[in-house]
Parts: C-alpha cells; structure tokens; sequence
C-alpha cells in the first residue's frame, strides 16, 4: 500500500513559515553575510525555528554533534524523518539549500526538485539523490510516489510548492509546529490556498514547553 502525501512546517503564530526582510539567495550567499536585511532575517529565522536545534535526533542527523534533548520535540523530528521516504522541493529551495547544505545533504532519500529546466540526477554522499522534474508537481509526485514505496512522500516546500499541492487535492495529511513568536510580515503559509476546496480535521495535539505540534487529515470537498 502506497505511503501518505504529507508535508510538515514550522509556522509563527500569525502565520508565517519565513521572514521576507531579504531574498533567500542573498541570505544563503556569502556576499549577503553583512548585509542587514539578512542580519534581520536570520534573527526571525532562528527563532522560529529555535525549538529544533537542541533536538537530538537533529543534531545527530546533521552531525552536530552528540546529545542533545529528549522528548516530545525529539520524537516529532526523529518520527517526521522516519515516515519520510522521499521528499519533494520546489526550485527556489533547492537553490537556497545548495547553498547552504554540507556535502551529506541532511535527507538521505531521494528527492525531487520541480524546475523547469533539464538536469542530470545529483548524488550526494549519504544517501542523497536529487532528481529534477520539469513536468509539472503531478509527475513529481507520481515519481516521488513510486520510489517511496510504503513510506510517506514529504513535501518540503517552500510555501508555494505546498500550495501547488494542496489546491490540486494532492495533500493526505500536514503538520504544523507553532512556535511562539510573530513576524507581522512575511512568507504565508495558506495565502493563496482556496479554503473551499479543503476539509480539515485535526488528528493530533502534542504540545512541549517550546512549541506545539498539530497533525490535520485533508479531505475534499
């Protein structure tokens, strides 16, 4: 039996899944170090995300080192990455994450990257292979989908690739973590989402003392 279509983000509390001070390509370049739109976005960024750091599955999974904390936050992080067994990402993604990812690029699967244009697969060490898809988030899918097996198919994002895929009927299941901190302004999750065409129900509530984890079921209308 073929695996869920799910994806799973960090959110602030009034919506947002990233600050928009600078452009992600500045941030991620090393020309944009001194630049104060970064200065300001990595300091949003990094408390958004802030719950995720300490975790001991994700500093071993990205060899930070080892301990860390143990707990709800852990299990999340060490269960979103277990279930996974293909992720999906959108092209400005990529290009930030290529910027930024050690050389044992942190997904040890395969992962389909939307684009449009041609590239050969890219192996990285670790269990990484990046396949490019310049045919549309249906034929993504139904390749992530087919190299998954009976483990779930991530979609990884950014924001408008989860849209794509949730106003396409596409998405089975999400996951929100909401941390404790507002942006006023940036990156929406659900800005341009049709909200007729989705029915939710929440299936899960798991809350620690940094953050609250959220599961919904999606189902047409």
């Amino acid at each position: 039996m073929a695996g869920k279509v799910f994806f799973s983000v960090t959110m602030s509390l009034d919506g947002f899944m990233a600050p928009d001070d600078a452009p992600v390509e500045l941030v991620f370049s090393p020309e944009g170090r001194g630049d104060p739109r970064v200065r300001r976005w990595m300091t949003k960024w990094s408390a958004l995300q802030s719950w995720v750091f300490p975790q001991r599955w994700f500093r071993e999974n990205l060899k930070l080192g080892e301990g860390g904390e143990e707990g709800v936050d852990n299990d999340v992080v060490r269960a979103t990455f277990e279930r996974t067994g293909v992720s999906v990402l959108g092209k400005r993604m990529f290009d930030a994450g290529e910027l930024s990812w050690p050389a044992e690029a942190p997904f040890h699967t395969p992962v389909f990257v939307l684009t449009h244009t041609k590239r050969d697969p890219w192996e990285r060490p670790g269990g990484t292979t990046f396949h490019f898809v310049n045919d549309g988030i249906e034929s993504a899918l139904e390749q992530a989908r087919a190299a998954a097996g009976e483990r779930d198919v991530r979609i990884a994002g950014g924001a408008e690739t989860i849209q794509q895929y949730l106003d396409g009927g596409l998405i089975d299941e999400f996951c929100i973590t909401l941390a404790p901190v507002l942006f006023g302004t940036g990156i929406r999750l659900f800005d341009r989402v049709d909200p007729d065409r989705l029915v939710l129900e929440q299936t899960r509530a798991d809350a620690s003392s940094r953050v609250t984890h959220l599961t919904y079921t999606v189902a047409k209308r």
